[in-house]
């Protein structure tokens, strides 16, 4: 792998970012994420040189396979889901060190294969090895796993050593507050603190790792980053799609669940944050957290701080698309949400008055992931709005998908004998900047997870913060049912409740 090409990406990268010798395990090997992120991920990983020189990648499920069999399934994900093509010379050095251990989750015996499986890896290359388990299972079997990852000496493996055992958990954190105090407690009884690794890929995306670069190494923005300049502050991820074969699951999530309470509360947490004292992951999590403690409790009554709503049917590319209760695995009388809006307010110095709006949903009007910053608009004392004045306030906005990048709106002179305004958008785009071979999340969080660093990678405390705001609504609305559920067609921004949520403080969401 020394003859590949070095990705302009790469050039740059610290020497000190070099993994030690590393087993990873994915329980789950067999899912879904495993063949579209995280077997690409390591190939991907593998072709820049970035693993280490003794790696080893183990598969763990309960399907019986053998070790070429999981090669080959590995092989296939890679064909199909990589950014890059699978070149011979690369994957034969990752398939070289690809096996396969069978196992039930709940089964003891199973860990203790799998710690001799490792302790047989040691011996070969006559070096003691860290292990990253990458836990990829549906939430029910967190706890077995962790706890027999205990019982068998795997996570206290190598205990207060650089190399210490590490694990990686996917979302969803728990359902609840209730639930995710549980599990919490559960991790506590098997790994310390930094040993653990809480994943939410979104903080892999290089947009939102730019968010704290334009904040805090351009002094254009930070003495501008308070309630004396910015009027309100948007955070929008929507999808185009429906549930489509994911209505089981979805019924037992809704979008409260799966995208607001993790992903949106990050974006808010890392653009609201204070300046850390330094550019290391507790100082930077510390203040996270200190984000989320100081939003108001959020009122979920009649005329209060949230929304939600269910999409109906409608057109998109001029086909009819079914509602939400028209969909496979929905229940006729679901009252679950596929879109939700709150409105938060952050009682500390720099964000008093200052509304942050979320919002996310399922079949928008396009799929896109944006967080807009809105400046007060300019006094009107020398360009009024008017028919020769079309002025709007300064927006800076970082789109975080599907076209990573981000933009500032500008008012200015229209060329002509007269002086006539109107908006402009600067932007700028990673793709026309840096190409379009950007590396994935999961890349760079896998790798970051190798070397130790949680920078981007969520603190129990900040889980539990993040859940402590969103159980009440969630509580609220269980207990009404679908009363208070409205509806918007597919292909919309929404319902009219979400609309309403800014219309109070005189706002309008942007249309990204």
């Amino acid at each position: 792998m020394a003859d590949s090409p070095r990705h302009p990406f790469l050039q740059g990268l610290s020497k000190h970012r070099g993994a030690p010798p590393t087993v990873v395990v994915i329980f789950g090997a067999s899912g879904d994420l495993t063949a579209r992120k995280l077997i690409p991920a390591v190939y991907n990983l593998g072709f820049d040189n970035l693993l280490p020189a003794d790696f080893f990648f183990v598969g763990f499920g309960r399907k019986i396979i053998s070790d070429d069999e999981f090669r080959a399934l590995a092989a296939a994900a890679v064909k199909e889901h990589s950014r890059r093509e699978l070149k011979e010379d690369v994957w034969s050095r990752i398939a070289a060190h690809t096996s396969y251990v069978a196992g039930g989750y709940d089964e003891k015996a199973a860990f203790d294969r799998l710690a001799q499986h490792i302790a047989a890896i040691e011996q070969t290359i006559g070096r003691e090895v860290q292990t990253l388990f990458y836990i990829s299972t549906p939430p029910s079997v967190f706890a077995p796993i962790l706890l027999n990852l205990g019982a068998s000496g795997l996570a206290g493996k190598y205990a207060g050593q650089p190399h210490h055992a590490k694990v990686i958990i996917e979302k969803p954190f728990g359902r609840d507050l209730g639930s995710a105090l549980e599990l919490n407690a559960t991790l506590r009884r098997v790994f310390q603190e930094e040993q653990v690794y809480r994943i939410d890929h979104y903080l892999g995306k290089e947009t939102v790792q730019d968010l704290l670069v334009q904040r805090f190494s351009n002094a254009i923005f930070e003495p501008l980053w308070n309630r004396n300049f910015i009027d309100s502050v948007q955070i929008t991820v929507a999808e185009d799609v429906g549930v489509g074969t994911r209505g089981g699951y979805y019924e037992q999530s809704g979008c409260l669940r799966d995208i607001i309470q993790n992903h949106t509360m990050q974006l808010l947490a890392l653009t609201a944050m204070e300046p850390p004292v330094a550019n290391e992951a507790e100082a930077i999590r510390d203040e996270k957290v200190k984000v989320l403690k100081a939003i108001q409790p959020i009122n979920p009554g009649p005329g209060g701080d949230v929304a939600r709503a269910q999409y109906a049917a409608g057109m998109i590319g001029g086909k009819t698309v079914p509602g939400y209760l028209q969909e496979a695995d929905i229940a006729p009388s679901s009252a679950t949400e596929t879109y939700a809006a709150i409105r938060l307010s952050i009682n500390n110095w720099r964000w008093q008055g200052v509304p942050f709006y979320l919002r996310s949903g399922k079949r928008m009007a396009r799929r896109v992931t944006e967080i807009a910053i809105n400046f007060k608009r300019a006094p009107g004392t020398l360009f009024a709005e008017s028919d020769r004045f079309n002025l709007a306030a300064n927006t800076l906005s970082f789109q975080i998908q599907p076209d990573e990048g981000l933009s500032l709106i500008l008012n200015t002179k229209i060329p002509g004998l007269e002086t006539r305004t109107q908006p402009v958008k600067m932007s700028f785009r990673y793709s026309t900047t840096f190409g379009s071979n950007t590396p994935e999340a999961y890349e760079r969080l896998v790798l970051d997870a190798m070397i130790g660093d949680g920078t981007l990678f969520i603190r129990g405390d900040e889980a539990e913060a993040s859940w402590k705001l969103c159980t009440p609504v969630l509580d609220a609305w269980a207990a009404a049912g679908r009363a208070g559920m409205e509806s918007y067609v597919a292909g919309s921004w929404g319902p009219a409740g979400g609309d309403a949520l800014l219309a109070r403080n005189h706002h309008v969401w942007r249309q990204p």
